[in-house]
C-alpha cells in the first residue's frame, strides 16, 4: 500500500496550523512535501508480506546446527505518538531443512518495522514470519531499542532502552535458548 503524499501534505500543513504556526512561512514552506517523502520511507512495509523477503537456499544438508545475526540495526515508528524508536535486533534460528541468505533476516526486520508499530509486537511479527517462512526448529528474537516517546516527553529518560523477546519452537524453552542468549551478549 503506497503512502497518499497529497493527504500527508495536507495534514501536515493543518498540523502546523493547529499548534498556532505559520505553514506558509519560510522555514516550513517544504516541511509538508519533506514529511510525507519521510513517511514513504517510514511506513514502507505497511501493508507488505514479510515471509516473502525470505528467499530459501537450497543446501539440503548444510544448515547448521544455528544461525545467530546479532546487532541488526532498525528503525520503526511507535503507533501510539509517532515518534520514531531505535535500535538492534538480534536474530537466531534452529534451521529445519531451510536456510535463507543472511541479508534477508534484516530485509524481513526492514519490513516489518517500516509501519506503525510497538516494540512487543515488533518482535512478535518477526518470530512469527520468520517461522513460517523458513520452518525451523527453533526462533529467537531479541530486541533492544531506545523510544522518542521515553526520552522526548513524559518520563524523558533520554538513556533508557528496552528490551524484548519472543521465542518460538524449541527456543521457547529457557535451557535452549540460554546458549543464544549468552552469545547476544558476548563481545570481542
Amino acid at each position: 500500500m503506497a503512502v497518499d503524499r497529497e493527504r500527508v501534505e495536507a495534514a501536515v500543513r493543518e498540523l502546523l496550523a493547529a499548534i498556532g504556526d505559520d505553514p506558509g512561512r519560510a522555514g516550513l514552506l517544504d516541511t509538508p512535501r519533506r514529511v510525507a517523502t519521510a513517511y514513504t520511507e517510514y511506513f514502507a512495509g505497511v501493508g507488505a508480506d514479510p515471509t516473502e523477503q525470505l528467499d530459501t537456499l537450497g543446501l539440503e544438508g548444510e544448515t547448521g546446527e544455528m544461525v545467530l545475526l546479532r546487532d541488526i540495526e532498525f528503525r520503526s515508528m511507535c503507533e501510539h505518538h509517532l515518534l520514531p524508536f531505535t535500535g538492534v535486533a538480534h536474530i537466531a534460528y534452529l534451521p529445519g531443512d531451510r536456510i535463507t541468505g543472511l541479508g534477508r533476516i534484516p530485509a524481513v526486520v526492514d519490513v516489518i518495522a517500516s509501519r506503525p508499530q510497538i516494540q512487543e509486537r515488533l518482535t512478535d511479527e518477526i518470530a512469527d514470519a520468520l517461522d513460517a517462512g523458513l520452518e525451523p526448529r527453533g526462533v529467537l528474537v531479541v530486541i533492544e531499542a531506545a523510544h522518542g516517546c521515553v526520552q522526548a516527553r513524559g518520563a524523558r529518560q533520554a538513556s533508557s532502552t528496552t528490551v524484548t523477546v519472543a521465542s518460538r519452537g524449541q527456543l521457547a524453552e529457557p535451557i535452549e535458548r540460554a546458549e543464544i542468549m549468552a552469545l547476544i551478549g558476548e563481545r570481542r
